[in-house]
């Protein structure tokens, strides 16, 4: 076997000798001829990296001031995850969308600094309408500040 890899390395080297020889690691991805024992190719291997960057969901955080974490914006929510976040003395909690199929997700933190103040960022756009309705979401929307957009 290590005479046929160094018989290959030599053929490319002679035949082209603007390629380098195949990595190492390459060497097992070539066919084997049946005939003659020479290695005839390689077989290219996918990159899983290359070229499969996630798209960005849009991302829409709100400030607003409430004594209550969980504002009802018309959604119901999953909770999957808490953490607690560097300096600062509240945790940060994750919301997924119950909808099937829809794939919006939600943080909902305190300000350090101001303990009246719930910053909730959205992540990604809702693929349904509201699932319920909501008698104060109007005196919701009247209390957000939009905080920033990613």
């Amino acid at each position: 076997m290590e005479d046929q890899i160094q018989r290959y390395r030599r053929v490319v080297l002679e035949s082209s000798p603007l390629l380098a020889p195949p990595p190492p690691h390459d060497l097992g991805m070539m066919k084997q001829d049946d005939q003659d024992g020479l290695m005839m190719g390689l077989v290219p291997e996918k990159d899983k990296n290359k070229g499969d960057k996630k798209s960005k969901k849009p991302r829409f955080a709100f400030q607003t001031r409430s004594q209550v974490d969980i504002l009802d914006d018309g959604y119901r929510w999953r909770k999957y995850g808490q953490k607690a976040v560097k300096n600062n003395t509240f945790p940060r909690s994750y919301y997924r969308c119950t909808h099937e199929g829809c794939n919006v997700k939600k943080q909902i933190q305190r300000l350090c600094k101001d303990e009246g103040v719930v910053v909730t960022t959205y992540e990604g756009m809702h693929s349904h309408p509201i699932q319920k309705s909501t008698d104060n979401f109007d005196h919701i929307l009247a209390q957000m500040q939009i905080y920033t957009s990613f």
